[in-house]
């Protein structure tokens, strides 16, 4: 039954598909959820994927392609990640104190650092997302990475890493995840993501590079938010996912 929650949670927090609420969350339930994020996200990502795809083959130009996969991500999740970035870079840009940076990431208005950020990252991640649906076997590696950057979620929630504060969804995963299960995950996913990349012909260090350049990224954001926040919130779980992502994606358009 806890697995059963726990797929019910990863798919109605981390798309917008339908499913029943899951009969119970604890912190057991919170981590198997985040362990089941890939292959929770992975039927959005394959549309997103083909429905660029489909775009690219209309003879559209490939930042036009990128952007409808942009699209279809931020409709698929809400924008929850999005949403996530922006409220981060606002309150670590601030400058401000522990307190009152959380305080201006709660608000969940968006100031000009963070929409600075949601122009920078969304339009550079279209561009990568274009370069990769001018062939299909592009759209299939666009869809692995776009799944594989969810891993980043087993990092930021591991066992060690608090919340910053005891309410909101940083609070029900914070800490959730055993170190040694999201290790072993997250080989898996990198063995997935360096497989991809050299089933559709392309070298198979840049899929090892792209895990430890993604691996890194987020790393360091989860470390800026313990330094900074004094833990994880919603907003960083997102942060992380987004520049995660960024990450792949600019390394495997190598």
């Amino acid at each position: 039954m806890s697995w059963a929650s726990a797929w019910r949670l990863a798919v109605g927090t981390l798309t917008v598909i339908p499913v029943r609420p899951p009969s119970v969350v604890n912190r057991r339930v919170a981590g198997r959820a985040m362990l089941l994020a890939p292959v929770a996200v992975l039927p959005l990502a394959v549309l997103a994927a083909v429905l660029g795809r489909l775009a690219a083959l209309t003879g559209w130009p490939s930042l036009l392609s990128g952007v409808v996969v942009v699209a279809v991500l931020a409709l698929g999740t809400r924008a929850l990640h999005m949403d996530g970035l922006a409220d981060t870079v606002d309150g670590l840009g601030s400058g401000r104190v522990r307190e009152r940076a959380l305080e201006i990431m709660r608000r969940g208005d968006v100031g000009p650092m963070g929409v600075v950020a949601l122009v920078l990252v969304l339009g550079a991640e279209a561009v990568a997302a274009g370069v990769l649906t001018s062939s299909w076997t592009g759209a299939a590696l666009l869809a692995v990475v776009i799944a594989v950057s969810r891993t980043s979620l087993l990092l930021a929630c591991r066992v060690g890493v608090p919340a910053a504060r005891p309410d909101g969804l940083g609070a029900t995963v914070a800490g959730s995840v055993q170190p040694a299960l999201a290790a072993v995950s997250g080989l898996l996913s990198a063995l997935v993501l360096v497989g991809t990349v050299t089933i559709v012909g392309r070298p198979w260090w840049i899929g090892a590079l792209a895990v430890i350049i993604g691996g890194t990224v987020a790393y360091a954001m989860v470390r800026l938010a313990l330094r900074r926040l004094g833990g994880i919130t919603g907003d960083v779980l997102g942060a992380v996912v987004e520049l995660t992502l960024l990450a792949l994606l600019l390394v495997v358009t190598l």
